[in-house]
């Protein structure tokens, strides 16, 4: 009987783990001007408080650009819209309603513009 707890055990864990991988609550493909396009996966997380009270969004996004690389960014606070960027802020992703356009670098040069998106 123990030996069978022992072989069951990892299977049932293992099985926990991958129960537990997130699907995005939504993938939308962009196309944006100058021919350009990219996708991104949304998904939900849960609201954090800051020390000032403010609510920390926990959504995040992945967006894989043309040339394959895909890019994590955190949900930040926004006045409108839902954004999300990275630690130092130097990439930006934007979207309201089925538009979206990405910011870059220290000047925040809109790489992506008029991105018009179309759910998957």
């Amino acid at each position: 009987m123990l030996r069978r707890f022992v072989v069951v055990l990892p299977l049932l864990t293992a099985g926990a783990a991958v129960a537990q991988t997130p699907s995005p609550v939504a993938t939308v493909q962009y196309s944006c001007a100058q021919g350009k396009s990219l996708s991104a996966e949304y998904f939900d997380g849960p609201t954090r408080t800051a020390p000032d009270g403010r609510p920390i969004p926990g959504g995040r996004v992945i967006l894989t650009l043309p040339d394959g690389k895909k890019l994590t960014l955190p949900q930040t606070l926004s006045g409108s819209g839902i954004r999300y960027a990275n630690e130092g802020e130097t990439f930006v992703f934007w979207s309201k309603g089925d538009t979206a356009f990405v910011e870059e670098g220290a000047n925040q040069t809109v790489t992506y513009k008029d991105c018009v998106g179309r759910k998957k």
